[in-house]
Parts: C-alpha cells; sequence; structure tokens
C-alpha cells in the first residue's frame, strides 16, 4: 500500500435492517484527494447475498441510515461540502431526499419514534451571535468568552459552552406530497417568510435546555417517553459521572416531566427500553470518586421496574463493552460488543444475564442491527478495512467486498505472535514482513490510548510502512484494552514501567522469531499515548536508529487545565502528586534522549495540546538530539485517521522521508 492508497479505504457505517429482514442499508465512506475531505453514499444488499451491493444514494456525504418501523422510508444524515448534516428522509426504494431539519449547526445522531410519524435526534445550539449565527460576525469578531467551568473544550469541536448538544423532535415530512418549490416575490406577500410555512422542513420541537450535553435519544416502546444519556448533577465538573434519563410524553404528545432512570457513581454511556418493559443501561463503575476510569469496562445493567436495583449482567473484569451501542433484538434483549484480545465480537445478552456469542475469530465488529431475524454487521477483517456481513449458521456470510482494489494495490498479511515478557506475562500482537528475504529494517509501532487495542484488521498505517520496505512489529502491552481490567489498570501511576517491558519483550521476540527482520536497524514510534511511551523509551534505551513522536502525551504537569480531558487523565493515570508525576514524565527526561526524533503534532490538537510537542521539541533541541517538528494546520487529534486526505498523504510521505534518512531500506 502507498500514501495515496487511502482513497481505496471504504468504511462501512452501522447497518439497518428492512423490518422484514430481507434487506440491509449501510453507508460507505470514504477519503477523496480531489475533494480532500471523505465522501460517501448510502448502498444497499440483500441479506440472502443473491445480488451484490448497490448505490443507493448519490449524495456528497450520506451517513447513518435507519429505516422506519413499517420499512416504507430510510432516515439518514446529508452533509454537503461546505454543509453541515442534515436530517432527510427518503422512499425506502429510491427517489430524491426530503429535509427535515436546517439545524444551523447540523445533525448528529437521531431515532425514530414507534409509530414512525416522528424522529428524535441530537443537535448543537449555538449562542447568539456565535457560530454563524448573525450574518456578517465571524469567530474573531464574537464577544469574549466568561468561563465559569472547567470542562469546555472538546478536541474535533472547539468550545462546547456555547453550543450545547440539545435533543429535539420533528414530524416526519411526507415525502410523496407536493415538493417544495421555492416562491418569488410579491408586493402583495405579507408572509413572514416562515420556512415550514413555506413547506421547507418542519419547525422542530426543542426537548432538552438544561446546560450539558445530551446524547442517545430514543423512544420508548409504547410511545410515552424519550430516554437519553446526560450529566446533569451538580458535581459534573469535577467528575466523570453521567445519568440515564427519560422525560416522558404525555397523550397529546407534549414533552413533560424528566426522571432519572439510573446514575450514582456509573459514567452510562447508552440506554435503551424494549418491549418488555425492561431498560438495558450500558455504564461504567467509576467509583466513589466519580473519576475512576483507568482500565474501566463498561458492563450492562437491567432494570424491569421504576425505582428497582439494577441488576449488573455482565462482569466488566472479563467483558469490555465499552465499544457498545445498545440494540434491541428479540424482546427482552440487545446486542453489544465485546472488545477482546485484539478483536471486536457481537454477544447477545438477556435480561437474565444470558451471554451468547453471536461472531468470532479474528473479527472488528463495529456496527450492527437485527429485524425479523436478521442480524446484520459491519466489520473490518485482516483482509478488508470495512464490508458488511450477516450472522447465519453460527457464522458470517460476507454480503460485500469494498477492499477488493486495495487487496489489489497491494496488502501484507499480519500474523499473530505471543512472546513472554521478562517476567513472565504474555505479550500479543502481530508482525508484518515485507516482500523479499530482507533482512528488513523494522519499526516497533505503539498504539495511542493506552486503553485502546491493536486488531488484526487491516490497518493503513502497518500496510502503507511495510508497503515501503520495513518490518512492522505492534502489540498490545500492559495498558491496554481487550485483557481485563487488571491488565488494563497495571500502569495506574505506573507509566512507562512494565508498558515498556512488553513492547521492548516483544520486539525481541519478533526479531528472534523471524529472521527476515534485521535486529540491528530498527526504528521506534507512536502517536498519544504511543508517542509518550516512544518518547519514554528514547529516554532510556538508546538502541534506536530513529523514532517519531506524534500528538505525544509528553508533560502530564501541562497537560493540565489546558487538554479537554485535562481535568482528571494526569492526576488518574499518573498521579496527582507532584514528584510521582514527574517520575512519569517524558518532558522531564529529555535530556537522557539521543536518538534522532521527528516530532509530529496538529495545530488544532485539543487532546493533546500543540505545546505538548512544542516543549518536548526544544528541550530534544537543547539536548543536541537531531531533530524536527512537523505541525498540520487546521488538523486535530484525529489527523491519521480522519484529517484532510492530502494531510494523511503528506504526513505518511514525511514519516517514510524520515525513515529513509535514518533507517534506509536500501541498506537491506
Amino acid at each position: 500500500m502507498k500514501p495515496t492508497d487511502i482513497s481505496l479505504l471504504q468504511s462501512v457505517s452501522h447497518p439497518t435492517v428492512s423490518p422484514d429482514g430481507s434487506r440491509v442499508v449501510f453507508a460507505v465512506s470514504r477519503p477523496d484527494l480531489g475533494a480532500d475531505t471523505s465522501v460517501g453514499q448510502l448502498w444497499q444488499v440483500p441479506s440472502d447475498g443473491s445480488a451484490p451491493a448497490r448505490r443507493l444514494t448519490r449524495g456528497f456525504h450520506d451517513a447513518a441510515p435507519s429505516f422506519s418501523p413499517d420499512g416504507s422510508l430510510l432516515a439518514f444524515l446529508r452533509s454537503t461540502a461546505d454543509g453541515a448534516p442534515q436530517l432527510h428522509v427518503i422512499d425506502a426504494v429510491g427517489g430524491e431526499p426530503v429535509a427535515v431539519t436546517d439545524q444551523k449547526l447540523g445533525v448528529s445522531e437521531f431515532s425514530w419514534s414507534p409509530d414512525g410519524r416522528r424522529i428524535v435526534f441530537v443537535s448543537r445550539v449555538p449562542e447568539h451571535g456565535r457560530y454563524g449565527t448573525v450574518e456578517g460576525v465571524g469567530a474573531s469578531a464574537e464577544p469574549a468568552r466568561l468561563i465559569t467551568t472547567t470542562r469546555y473544550l472538546a478536541n474535533g469541536l472547539g468550545y462546547t459552552t456555547d453550543r450545547r448538544a440539545q435533543i429535539f423532535v420533528a414530524d416526519v415530512p411526507d415525502v410523496f406530497g407536493e415538493p417544495f418549490v421555492k416562491t418569488v416575490p410579491s408586493i402583495d406577500d405579507e408572509s413572514d417568510g416562515d420556512k415550514e410555512a413555506r413547506g421547507e422542513v418542519p419547525t422542530p420541537v426543542q426537548v432538552t435546555s438544561d446546560d450539558a450535553d445530551h446524547a442517545h435519544p430514543r423512544f420508548t416502546p409504547d410511545n410515552r417517553a424519550v430516554t437519553f444519556v446526560a450529566a446533569l448533577h451538580a458535581g459534573r465538573d469535577t467528575d466523570l459521572r453521567s445519568s440515564a434519563w427519560a422525560v416522558g410524553i404525555s397523550a397529546d404528545g407534549a414533552f413533560t416531566t424528566t426522571t432519572e432512570i439510573l446514575g450514582g457513581d456509573l459514567g452510562v454511556d447508552d440506554v435503551v427500553a424494549t418491549e418488555s418493559g425492561t431498560t438495558f443501561v450500558l455504564a461504567s463503575d467509576l467509583g466513589a470518586s466519580g473519576r475512576d476510569f483507568v482500565g474501566t469496562n463498561a458492563a450492562l445493567y437491567a432494570l424491569t421496574e421504576a425505582g428497582a436495583e439494577p441488576r449488573r449482567l455482565t462482569d466488566p473484569e472479563t467483558v469490555d463493552l465499552g465499544a457498545s451501542a445498545l440494540v434491541p433484538i428479540d424482546d427482552d434483549a440487545v446486542l453489544v460488543v465485546d472488545t477482546t484480545r485484539g478483536t471486536v465480537q457481537l454477544l447477545r445478552v438477556d435480561s437474565q444475564g444470558t451471554v451468547t456469542r453471536l461472531t468470532d475469530g479474528p473479527v472488528e465488529v463495529s456496527g450492527y442491527a437485527t429485524a425479523a431475524g436478521t442480524t446484520a454487521v459491519s466489520l473490518a477483517t485482516p483482509e478488508s478495512a470495512g464490508d458488511v456481513a450477516v450472522v447465519r449458521d453460527g457464522g458470517l456470510d460476507t454480503l460485500t467486498d469494498f477492499s477488493a482494489a486495495l487487496r489489489l494495490a497491494g496488502t501484507a498479511a499480519a500474523p499473530e505472535l505471543v512472546v513472554t515478557a521478562r517476567d513472565g506475562s504474555p505479550v500479543h500482537g502481530w508482525v508484518l514482513t515485507p516482500e523479499g528475504e530482507g533482512p528488513h529494517p523494522t519499526l516497533l509501532v505503539i498504539h495511542g490510548g493506552p486503553y485502546s487495542q491493536y486488531t488484526g484488521s487491516l490497518f493503513d498505517e502497518a500496510q502503507v510502512y511495510v508497503g515501503a520496505g520495513y518490518g512492522v512489529v505492534m502489540c498490545n502491552p500492559r495498558g491496554a484494552a481487550g485483557y481485563g481490567q487488571s491488565f488494563g489498570r497495571s500502569i495506574k501511576e505506573a507509566m512507562g514501567t512494565v508498558d515498556m517491558d512488553d513492547v521492548l519483550d516483544f520486539l525481541d521476540g519478533a526479531l528472534a522469531e523471524n529472521s527476515r527482520l534485521d535486529a540491528s536497524r530498527v526504528g521506534i514510534m507512536g502517536g498519544s499515548y504511543g508517542g509518550y511511551l516512544t518518547a519514554w523509551t528514547i529516554a532510556h534505551e538508546h538502541r534506536f536508529a530513529g523514532a517519531i513522536v506524534e500528538r505525544g502525551f509528553l508533560d502530564p504537569e501541562f497537560f493540565i487545565g489546558v487538554s479537554d480531558i485535562g481535568t482528571y487523565f494526569s492526576e488518574e493515570y499518573a498521579s496527582s502528586d507532584p514528584a510521582k508525576m514527574a517520575e512519569q514524565s517524558p518532558q522531564a527526561f529529555v535530556s537522557q534522549v539521543t536518538t534522532p526524533t521527528f516530532v509530529i503534532h496538529s495545530e488544532d490538537d485539543l487532546r493533546c495540546p500543540l505545546s505538548q510537542a512544542q516543549r518536548y521539541h526544544l528541550g530534544l533541541v537543547r539536548a543536541g538530539v537531531d531533530t524536527k517538528m512537523l505541525v498540520f494546520p487546521g488538523e486535530n487529534h484525529e489527523l491519521s485517521r480522519s484529517g484532510r486526505p492530502r494531510h494523511r498523504v503528506q504526513r505518511f510521505e514525511a514519516i517514510l522521508d524520515w525513515w529513509s534518512q535514518y533507517l534506509p531500506v536500501e541498506a537491506a
């Protein structure tokens, strides 16, 4: 795979299944170098595989499809080249979409009412005078912001307190009715120009207004309430708690009282009510402090009646449901996903706690839906960056092949390897080897998080490096997700200890096991927490020909109060004690680095702010290290995953240029 082959990376959204189970609709998106952004449309495929997938819409970027309860309509989000995502509906067999919303800042998520007459959605509400609400008043001319909270930023978004995510409900327009035709001015027209009066979009009802972000709204099956997730408690500025809520709906359709379903010391991620009367809640136990998030897995809870004690259905020590969205299946169960040992598997869990695993093997399930006995998933595999399959006969029947062109361009296999670390602990990972006998220069690549995981799925980073002639070694060291909470919590207040041992021991094991890798010519690189562990390792280990530190968490002390997670991340991972924090700080040990180091960062990164890279880079310069820093304008922490396609290609080219200087392939 070459850097420009990112245009062949096609990702697949959550699918939706028609109520009769016969059709699966999903969105496919890809980076477009010409448009310099991501583009995509809706696709459909018969669930029995009797015909190939075909494109259903032709918008600039269509996403998040969802069938109406009777299957006659599809709702989805459509973005234009210069416009925010807006909710649309379309005849399920195809046709011209009809706009449902015209929200200033767009729509982020939505759900149908049981009768299909209304849709509940989430949209950020801007303060008047900000974000283009007053024509001619740009961002630099807006009034000053008065900050009264410690949490007011979000990576990829910016300020949040002046554009809270609120819940709205809109009537579904008649897609078969007379199309809207814009009227021309008339001297006899006394209309005030209201859009609804002119038939353009319905006027939504705003359901929530609290000074907090609201998420995951759904109508209850009896249409008597809308459930959602929000942090509405008084201490939300100092802890990570959030609750499941329900706002009632009266007989005439009006919204009434809001009540808490479940909260306490939990951080609620999702909530859904089922037809059986059970309410399922996905949540993490954050302890008495409400901040104890390190290595903490989400579990599934069930409530069978108002006021009843919730029953925990899954064991968070061994089952990690943190990547889940709750999807009801049958009358009294939900679909969730388990992050486990470099895979993501689909589970069915009922209200009695019976867990049934529906998938197996080297798959990474990212989306799922079910209807009439048909369960469809979107997934990645070692051969695919994104496809759609149905669960059938105890296995997966894949219905699409969107990575065929990418494989034709050239991809490498990623065989698994388990290495025993110096203290006897197993370290699990993957090793990719270029074509040819070698020995090939090798890159140790470290993932972010730290509570995340590498998988065996087709990964553009590894494929580009192996395509350029480098062996790629990547693993899930202690601190990673997918191996239990104790595994994830092992680096709490001990960063740079067993995690560094694990990546180095895995590297040595991979070099010993594969004679085609050159143990004398090795580089190290990583982003975010991977940037942290790279910077930490090269201050204590001097065997590497070069290093790349990208979007790194590099200075825990100066992370506090600057990052969008700076109110808790440093203290919970590296300790609130200044001395202990300094003992785990790459910035504190930068003077010990001798390895040539390339620092890459994004200008608008609010997760690991640019100052982290700037201070670290200056430390390298003062230590006499051969170094340079590359800063991408207009990008945030997600550059390598969802940044502008041209910037993503430039990043790859800069990385390969660095390695060609310090770890040239030609020397092999």
